[in-house]
């Protein structure tokens, strides 16, 4: 499976979730799309982000087909290097995710921007449940970005979550 598509590492009892995505959007564009709370709201849920190192993030994910106390996601900040590095900590109730950290890497590529997403520190479950989830928010950005409709998230998950292999 490509990294486009997610690629899931396990080591002992925690796991890894990696994706690359190549858009055909500026470094700049694609940085304000996952950080700016008016832009991120569209296409992931209701955010707020202090942004600073040390700074809180919260969402809420506007997919998951549960009640926003299990769905809501917060953490500290701990890289902020416009336009490049954006990594917090996130916490959430659901499927027993108590800790783990999400990165966001944007470098230049030949025709935008090369997007490198991991979630680190994941239960071996929770991944296999995040993966599906992951790609279709990573979808929802795309299309965000491209001006598009949005993905319905839970369409994409369960088409995503049936194509992939066990």
């Amino acid at each position: 499976m490509s990294r486009h598509e997610g690629e899931l590492i396990v080591q002992g009892e925690l796991a890894t979730l990696r994706f690359e995505r190549r858009l055909p959007y500026p470094v700049e564009a694609v940085w304000s799309a996952i950080t700016e709370p008016a832009q991120r709201t569209r296409w992931m849920g209701a955010t707020t982000i202090d942004a600073r190192p040390g700074g809180l993030i919260e969402m809420i994910p506007n997919g998951p087909p549960y009640p926003p106390e299990r769905t809501r996601v917060s953490g500290r900040i701990l890289v902020w290097d416009p336009p490049h590095v954006f990594e917090h900590e996130w916490q959430q109730q659901i499927l027993g995710v108590k800790g783990g950290v999400v990165r966001y890497e944007l470098s230049p590529d030949v025709d935008g921007t090369l997007l490198r997403f991991t979630h680190r520190g994941l239960s071996v479950p929770g991944a296999k449940g995040f993966r599906p989830g992951t790609h279709a928010f990573l979808d929802r950005l795309t299309a965000h970005l491209a001006g598009q409709p949005l993905p319905d998230w839970q369409q994409r998950y369960r088409e995503i979550a049936d194509s992939i292999t066990p």
